[in-house]
């Protein structure tokens, strides 16, 4: 019998211990042995609930007990996080997280350490939460050459745009009926800004370049300045608008970004909607492959941790390899990104400023949105569009395309 730990006991590892305790028939058949929650680990007690005698609130009892062989991480957050789990691998116990905050600051460290310690890091739940996506990027897709990844990968933000385009509703009123919902928390700022997206992105870049992708050097654009007219100017395009995380391998370096794009409906993130996610993997031989589905909520999220406890037992005594280095990646500059733009000026804007900054543009969209008309730009680099954006007057806001 294998018997496991689990460090908070909060939206995820409440959904850990109920994922193997509901489905402990096939948890245990695929892992091999039975599999038993011994301990939860918590600051509160939980009077009532069927863990209350198996709380404890000191570490020290889990990394000190040789029946522990794996540990769950699902407190979020740096620390204390980081500290325990280190802890973990260096008493040779393995440890599965949903905590991108952590892996995307100290991931290749902990799979040293793992290393290190014949035990494993397994992070499948830290991006796209019940979706598949960290194991087919170690694992399957480990013949590819993987040039391009971009992804759909905050269900709230991408509810919140969703809402805005089937309804006609502004960006204040989404956010309020997301959180009313469950969807957004009380703070939204880690969505809404894109700081989540980011997260999981460096997550994403690393595993594809084999080194390290600080998330802080990520450029990152949120949704907050999406408005009612760009939802429009999408539509009469036939488009979708989308927060995206994309990293490229270029001449330059990995170019690196989450931003809202617009997105035609040639793209299969097109069509993801409401609190799903969707992350197209391009290789080199394989062409795109897309993954898809519910990318966050408590039981789709404890479902890939579970999942990682399952191959931690399997795989008990024998370290699995993930090339994912210390090394710093080479980053792209943001200059150097391509990217054509839609652009909203004011009416009394003409045209023909337009076409001297930019050339005559093949779409002009008019008396669509009063006061204002758009134009589409050709592909540029950024550092030469935001030259002429800046020489334009009476500009009102712009928008990638992907």
């Amino acid at each position: 019998m294998s018997k496991i730990a689990v460090l908070g006991y909060g939206t995820v590892g409440s959904g850990v211990v109920e994922v193997i305790e509901k489905n402990q028939d096939i948890v245990s058949r695929n892992a091999g042995e039975a599999v038993e929650v011994k301990y939860v680990l918590d600051l509160r007690d939980f009077p009532g609930d069927p863990i209350q005698d198996r709380v404890v609130h000191d570490v020290n009892v889990i990394l000190e007990d040789p029946e522990i062989s794996v540990v769950c991480e699902t407190m979020g957050g740096n620390e204390p996080a980081y500290t325990f789990s280190k802890k973990a691998l260096e008493a040779g116990k393995s440890v599965c997280t949903s905590n991108k905050e952590l892996v995307a600051n100290h991931g290749p460290e902990l799979i040293r350490i793992a290393k290190e310690h014949n035990c494993n890091y397994f992070f499948e739940a830290s991006v796209g939460g019940g979706i598949p996506i960290i194991r087919p990027m170690i694992e399957a897709l480990t013949a590819e050459h993987v040039v391009e990844i971009s992804g759909i990968v905050n269900g709230t933000t991408n509810y919140i745009l969703t809402k805005m385009t089937e309804e006609g509703a502004d960006f204040d009123e989404t956010l309020k009926d997301a959180q009313n919902k469950g969807y957004a928390e009380r703070n939204p700022e880690a969505d809404i800004e894109g700081y989540d997206a980011r997260r999981k992105i460096a997550i994403l870049s690393g595993l594809m370049s084999g080194q390290y992708v600080k998330d802080g050097d990520i450029h990152t654009e949120g949704i907050t300045a999406i408005s009612k007219a760009d939802i429009q100017y999408a539509a009469q395009l036939g488009m979708n608008i989308k927060l995206l995380a994309r990293s490229k391998q270029t001449k330059h370096g990995y170019e690196v970004m989450v931003a809202p794009f617009l997105v035609g409906k040639e793209s299969p993130l097109y069509a993801v909607s409401g609190v799903f996610n969707g992350i197209v993997v391009e290789g080199d031989m394989l062409g795109q492959a897309m993954f898809y589905g519910q990318g966050a909520g408590k039981l789709a999220t404890a479902s890939a941790v579970v999942g990682d406890v399952v191959e931690a037992v399997q795989k008990a005594g024998k370290h699995v390899e993930i090339f994912w280095s210390q090394e710093p990646a080479k980053l792209a500059g943001l200059d150097e990104a391509e990217h054509a733009f839609l652009v909203r000026v004011a009416n009394d804007t003409p045209q023909e400023s337009v076409a001297k900054l930019f050339g005559e543009p093949e779409v002009v969209i008019e008396n669509l949105v009063e006061g204002e008309y758009a134009f589409m730009t050709a592909s540029m680099a950024e550092a030469q569009f935001n030259e002429k954006y800046e020489a334009l007057a009476g500009t009102i806001g712009r928008i990638r395309l992907m």
